[in-house]
This record gives structure tokens, C-alpha cells and sequence, in this order.
């Protein structure tokens, strides 16, 4: 079985206009204004403006060092996505190992808050989360998991080279209920034969 060497470092991925990197806590104040601002929810799949007054700083001390812990375990690396031009907040991203060894491979999530959403942010973000998992963090393959009903995210990761798989049924559970969700994946190898340039817009 293939064991890879990693070492968890200060990942600050940039496109044209976000930065994408693990929270920080002088990040305290923009985190809880990115929630603050969300406008009420759009669909089923945003979860819209958030009650807020539990975010304090104590809770989200304890929040960076949980999410520490999982990436050192190799668990899960969660970052957080802000726009270059004023330093706001305006989603988070994850990378989520599925299995090591001799596969190498991991699910990714993106949220873009609704407020920011129909400006191309969305398909920045899945690249360059994409570049972090080729390249930083080893991964041979990501996949992404949709529901089958939620065709904007369907849409941005085709944008970004990935490929429709499979169905799986009864395969995540959301809101009381098993869900289809259809698979979406790309490998090392046919990113890197692909073009990456990042470019704003949708």
C-alpha cells in the first residue's frame, strides 16, 4: 500500500479576486459580519441569514481549534474564502479525505454566501480548491457529491473540469432524509491536461 508524505502548511491559494486559507483569530470580527450580512434564504440549499449571537469569541476559538485537529489529522481541511478587494467574508471551502493509502482520494464543499452569489465566485473558488488538493495536500481524485435537485452547483463544477459519474441513491443524509446525490469527480492527471487559468466571472 502507497504511503504519502504530508505535511500540513500555511495554504493561502489566491485567484483574481479571493484569497483562500484557514481562519486565523485577528479573523474573528470579518468572520461573524459574513453571516451577519447573508440575505434570507434562497432556496433549499442556502441556508440564508443566521442567528449570530452565538458566535462569540470563545466559540470560535474553540472552532479554529477543531478544525486545527482535523487537518493535522488528515481529516478534513476547511478554509475560508475572502475577497481581495476589501478583506470581507464571503464563504468557506473544504477539502474532506475519503481514504489515503493506495486511492488518495476526497470530497470537496463550497458556499458561497447568498450575497455574493451570481458574480463567478463559486467557480473560482472550486479551482483553486482544486489546485489545493492536487498540490498541496496529494490527492489523486476528488469527487464532489450534488443533489440530484441543485443544478447551479452541478453547473460550477463542470465549469471546472470535473466529470459526471454516477448516481448514488439513499447516499447523504439532508433535512430528515436519505438523498440521491450524483457524483461529479476529477484525477490528477486529467487536471493537469487541462487549463487552469483562473478567470473571473461565470
Amino acid at each position: 500500500m502507497m504511503e504519502e508524505e504530508r505535511t500540513v502548511i500555511k495554504i493561502n491559494e489566491q485567484t483574481p479576486r479571493c484569497l483562500i486559507r484557514f481562519l486565523e483569530e485577528e479573523d474573528y470580527d470579518v468572520f461573524v459580519a459574513g453571516y451577519r450580512n447573508c440575505l434570507p434564504s434562497k432556496n433549499q440549499f442556502d441556508e440564508g441569514q443566521v442567528d449570530v449571537s452565538f458566535l462569540t469569541r470563545e466559540w470560535y476559538s474553540n472552532l479554529l481549534k477543531r478544525r486545527k485537529k482535523e487537518a493535522d489529522n488528515d481529516y478534513c481541511y476547511m478554509f475560508n474564502v475572502f475577497r481581495k478587494e476589501d478583506g470581507c467574508s464571503i464563504g468557506y471551502c473544504d477539502i474532506t479525505t475519503q481514504y489515503r493509502e493506495d486511492i488518495q482520494y476526497a470530497k470537496i464543499g463550497y458556499t458561497i454566501f447568498n450575497n455574493y452569489w451570481n458574480s463567478g465566485f463559486a467557480t473560482e473558488v472550486v479551482k483553486a480548491l482544486t489546485r489545493i488538493g492536487f498540490e498541496h495536500l496529494n490527492f489523486h481524485r476528488l469527487e464532489a457529491h450534488i443533489n440530484i435537485t441543485n443544478p447551479a452547483s452541478k453547473a460550477v463544477v463542470l465549469k471546472c473540469g470535473y466529470a459526471f459519474e454516477s448516481i448514488r441513491s439513499g447516499f447523504i443524509y439532508e433535512d430528515g432524509e436519505w438523498t440521491d446525490n450524483e457524483i461529479y469527480y476529477i484525477n490528477n492527471g486529467n487536471w493537469r491536461n487541462q487549463s487552469h487559468e483562473f478567470i473571473s466571472g461565470d
